[in-house]
């Protein structure tokens, strides 16, 4: 698999301002009135990520990231007394806000006609279905999603930046997903109190840290791992899902 060309596809979100309105929540911003410094560093933290892992990333969130910015130039500009006979300037986080203010009505109606279909679902009759409790894959509540990961991840290319010596003859290898997906089963499943997120990256390679975090991402996805954070700056931990073993084969 050419890691530079693989396309990670973050499914949680939908178009940028769908991860803009995670970030809001997740930073407890207010909407109505954006910080754009913070929102944009916050933003530019998931695309220079992606960048730095030379991953490819959907245009839409790089025209986001543009328009970000330009309205954090604007703001920071100082402000000129404006004249009463000169025509009135929108603040440039408003048109940001109707936007993101409307995406979230839309957002909402979407989730509430989605329970409506669910339990209308629920009206035909059916066999009952018996579910095995040891084989739920409900990830717990407060776990970290993939903006924390991103952040974790920021921080080790940060470091190896600094670890890195002056002059390396690098030789490029290709690490199959797969079979990074299995090693880190196999490291999660030694530990019952969780692995740390940093532990799962001994090497400093950009290819080794590529199919890692890509490895990790696959499997949170399967549902196999999940990745707990008590606070926004402490160390990512990860935990088995259950006690099945990933196999390439399945």
């Amino acid at each position: 698999m050419n890691l530079a060309k693989y396309e990670v596809k973050l499914d949680q979100f939908e178009g940028p301002l769908d991860l803009l309105l995670h970030l809001i929540n997740k930073y407890e911003i207010d909407i109505y009135d954006i910080p754009v410094a913070e929102i944009t560093a916050q933003y530019m933290t998931y695309i220079h990520t992606m960048q730095q892992l030379e991953l490819n990333i959907a245009s839409e969130y790089l025209v986001m990231a543009a328009t970000l910015l330009e309205m954090k130039s604007k703001v920071l500009l100082p402000n000129p007394t404006i004249e009463m006979d000169e025509e009135y300037e929108e603040d440039p986080r408003e048109d940001l806000m109707r936007r993101l203010i409307e995406y979230r009505k839309y957002k909402e109606a979407a989730e509430q006609l989605k329970e409506r279909e669910m339990e209308q679902s629920h009206v035909l009759t059916r066999p009952p279905i018996h579910f095995d409790r040891e084989e739920s894959n409900t990830v717990p509540a407060g776990a970290a999603d993939v903006l924390d990961m991103i952040k974790a991840m920021s921080k080790i290319l940060e470091r190896r930046k600094w670890n890195k010596p002056v002059a390396t003859t690098v030789q490029r290898r290709e690490i199959p997903i797969k079979e990074r997906m299995s090693e880190i089963i196999n490291i999660i499943s030694e530990k019952e109190d969780g692995v740390s997120f940093y532990h799962l990256f001994p090497e400093q390679s950009k290819s080794y840290l590529v199919a890692t975090f890509i490895a990790v991402l696959e499997l949170m996805k399967l549902n196999e791992i999940y990745c707990m954070q008590k606070d926004h700056f402490d160390d990512l931990v990860i935990y088995k899902q259950n006690q099945v073993s990933y196999t390439e084969g399945e």
